[in-house]
């Protein structure tokens, strides 16, 4: 039996990288895995992004974020980008991706993109050189950030995640058990094995 896992993020989300990374262990070694990534923005157009010199992000980041993220072995620093940037062209991105077979790949590095190199992900010259290092074609890439196909695919993917009631990002679904927030890796290892029973 295969296990469907479902997961919803946004790439300027911390704690998606974290989960991001504990499913990676949790299904390394097992081949009755498939995972699917989803979009939720975070703060969609016109909601203000938030930046790094302010209070609020280096607070987070102090109390919750370096904490957990050494605790858990996942290397990440807080984004020096201001203001962060809204990812719904991202997202955009991400679609052709997936059409291509590489929406997983492309997914990770986004988040690595920005938690570890500091990148602009909201810049299009930066998503298409993200988009070179995972085998995508540049050109036919920057044309998807601009066709109304994939715009509308996206509104699509946040319908979806509107009616799901995601709120919280990550929030991962493993079979029909909904998990939200940062989980740990044995949450995960025994959601899997009670999908994989039921």
């Amino acid at each position: 039996m295969t296990v469907r896992v479902h997961i919803w993020s946004d790439y300027v989300c911390p704690f998606c990288l974290i989960t991001d990374e504990l499913l990676a262990r949790a299904t390394a070694a097992r081949t009755d895995v498939e995972i699917e990534h989803h979009p939720h923005e975070l703060r969609p157009h016109p909601a203000r992004t938030l930046r790094p010199e302010d209070p609020y992000l280096p607070g987070v980041w102090t109390t919750a974020v370096y904490p957990m993220a050494r605790r858990l072995g996942v290397p990440m620093t807080l984004p020096t980008v201001s203001p962060q940037p809204r990812t719904e062209l991202a997202f955009r991105g991400f679609q052709y991706a997936s059409d291509r077979g590489v929406g997983a790949v492309y997914h990770r590095r986004l988040l690595t993109a920005f938690f570890r190199e500091d990148l602009d992900i909201g810049d299009r010259d930066v998503l298409v050189r993200l988009a070179r290092d995972v085998g995508l074609e540049p050109t036919g890439f920057a044309s998807a950030l601009d066709d109304p196909s994939y715009a509308r695919r996206h509104r699509e993917a946040l319908a979806e995640s509107a009616r799901r009631g995601i709120t919280v990002v990550p929030t991962v679904f493993v079979g029909g058990r909904r998990l939200e927030g940062v989980v740990t890796e044995n949450v995960l290892h025994r959601a899997l094995d009670e999908a994989v029973a039921a």
